[in-house]
């Protein structure tokens, strides 16, 4: 499949397995140039670079923070985003229904070809594929280090929650003319269904109708804030009275303080922020639908 390049993150889990995953990667991908990145943010580059040089599939073989980044590369164009997920949690892959724990399962999905159409949502220029946050969970971000993500995993996040938690939590402003609160404390962005895992908490989305799914938790505090994230994950609809969710195609968030963004696991900036939407923009190679 000389159409076909592999770019590959070999940080993505742990370092006792990057090793075993280029390893395998390499024998999957057999025939295909397979191209590493040895710094942070270079995907993005690669990316771009394979688009001119004519692959039609590019394939993200890392964790959601791969995927955003080859995503970004890819925008614009007609090249399709296929996915190897190696990575903490894999939420995007998870959300389009891929076998998230079989390599070569996914591989066969790249090889067959199917393209999906997905929409394109953006905060302030940068594009994402699934999740944007303002507030908590990217301040957890921004102070779980590399090196607690390789030792602990998905459990990091929560020891950074932990330590997070006692503080004062910023005064966020909405603007969106879906939206119904005027201000939140935390406030959540999502493309696709799921967060944090496979866990469907934006209860509407549909990762292809060209609306942003936006939660936002109003004046709480931060411990209050983790209780109703675990009420939100284990409910079938959002009832909460301290929660807003609604659907639009843009929305502004602002603050007077200096309140940190993530998109797709990653830090990408602070606020203000302004998220938008492109409808269908971005090709994906997913599992065909299953038969009615």
């Amino acid at each position: 499949m000389t159409d076909t390049v592999v770019i590959l993150n070999p940080t993505a889990g742990s370092p006792e397995s990057f090793r075993d995953w280029q390893e395998r990667v390499e024998s999957i991908a057999r025939g295909c140039p397979i191209r590493a990145t040895s710094h942070p943010g270079e995907a993005e580059a690669l990316a771009r670079r394979a688009v001119e040089e004519g692959f039609v599939r590019i394939v993200a073989a890392g964790g959601d923070g791969t995927v955003n980044q080859v995503a970004n590369g890819l925008a614009g164009n007609n090249a399709a985003l296929g996915l190897l997920p190696m990575g903490t949690v894999n939420v995007f892959a998870m959300e389009l229904g891929l076998p998230v724990h079989n390599l070569a399962l996914c591989w066969e999905i790249i090889q067959g070809a199917n393209e999906r159409l997905v929409d394109l949502p953006s905060a302030n220029g940068r594009y994402f594929v699934q999740l944007g946050g303002v507030g908590l969970d990217a301040q957890v971000v921004k102070e779980t280090s590399l090196a607690a993500k390789r030792s602990f995993g998905p459990l990091s996040y929560l020891i950074s929650a932990a330590q997070i938690a006692a503080r004062q939590p910023p005064r966020l402003f909405i603007e969106s003319e879906n939206a119904s609160v005027p201000e939140g404390s935390f406030v959540l962005v999502g493309n696709g269904r799921l967060y944090g895992g496979p866990f469907p908490f934006f209860k509407h989305a549909v990762i292809d109708d060209g609306l942003l799914d936006v939660v936002v938790f109003k004046r709480l505090g931060y411990l209050e804030i983790i209780k109703y994230l675990g009420d939100v994950v284990f409910s079938s609809e959002i009832r909460a009275p301290e929660i807003e969710y609604f659907q639009t195609e843009r929305l502004r968030v602002t603050s007077e303080q200096d309140v940190p963004l993530e998109l797709d696991g990653e830090l990408a900036g602070s606020c203000p922020v302004d998220f938008q939407i492109q409808k269908k923009a971005l090709r994906v190679l997913a599992p065909l639908p299953a038969s009615s």
